[in-house]
């Protein structure tokens, strides 16, 4: 089952419905003035309104002046509720479908043009010069064949807040690993909580993009080493994240393997 939406049959005459149905498949159900909706046959449901009631509690009521950064922004709907907001909203997805379906959405839900919609990769972000108030990484990282490399750009751009989503595997609750472990002591590799991320090498889902599965203590742990930390987990593998230099304790060693990675 894909969990896109193929859409309705649009209405005779109805242009709306039509434009809707020539965009087709949505994976975001916009909710348009009009009463449309590009995606209500969703096989998740009203999918991410309901994500968004999880994490709009989060983020503040009036961003006003604030420059928010939302990555794999698929149709935009989040960069429309921080639009909403007030905020001035770098829309990026390297999916020109998908860039294709926010730029038509944006002529009805965003009459003040705040979002800006590019097609970048993540990767990207090492050419992008300024810093984001608030950064939306959500539903991207186990895509990713880098994900460390990724959210240490992702980190390195976030001056504010970053709210990060993505799939995970069950996995015990966070132990607290020791400093350090000696050559023989690696059994400890293998106890409850300490952070594992599982490789998939075919797919998961049908997806071949779908690369990694970390564990709850692998995801928070990788925050950690991107030098920032988690201070709210409003639902299930959603993690509000803020930078955190006091503990920044990899920042040497991230720092000099980025210079090489990036070709700074």
């Amino acid at each position: 089952m894909t969990l896109q939406s193929m859409g309705r049959e649009p209405r005779a005459g109805d242009e709306i419905d039509a434009r809707i149905a020539a965009l087709a498949p949505w994976f975001h159900n916009l909710h348009l003035p009009s009463g449309h909706q590009t995606a209500p046959d969703h096989p998740l449901g009203d999918f991410p309104s309901f994500k968004w009631e999880q994490i709009g509690p989060h983020i503040p009521a009036d961003l006003r002046g604030r420059r928010a950064l939302d990555i794999g922004c698929n149709a935009g709907y989040y960069s429309f509720q921080l639009a909403a907001r007030g905020a001035s909203v770098l829309a990026v997805d390297m999916d020109e479908h998908y860039l294709e379906q926010g730029r038509w959405a944006a002529e009805r839900l965003d009459p003040d043009g705040r979002v800006d919609f590019r097609r970048m990769q993540v990767y990207d972000l090492v050419d992008v010069a300024e810093s984001f108030d608030l950064v939306l990484f959500l539903g991207v990282l186990y895509h990713l064949r880098y994900p460390l490399l990724a959210l240490d750009l992702v980190a390195e751009r976030t001056a504010g807040t970053l709210i990060l989503q993505t799939l995970t595997m069950p996995g015990a609750a966070p132990a607290d690993p020791p400093d350090d472990l000696g050559i023989d002591e690696r059994e400890a590799l293998t106890a409850p909580g300490w952070p594992r991320a599982a490789f998939i090498e075919g797919r998961l889902a049908g997806d071949p993009t779908n690369w990694w599965a970390a564990d709850d203590a692998c995801v928070q742990a990788m925050v950690r080493s991107a030098g920032m930390r988690v201070t709210a987990t409003p639902a299930h593998e959603i993690y509000v994240c803020e930078r955190d230099p006091e503990h920044d304790h990899a920042e040497p060693f991230r720092t000099v393997e980025l210079r090489a990675a990036t070709r700074r």
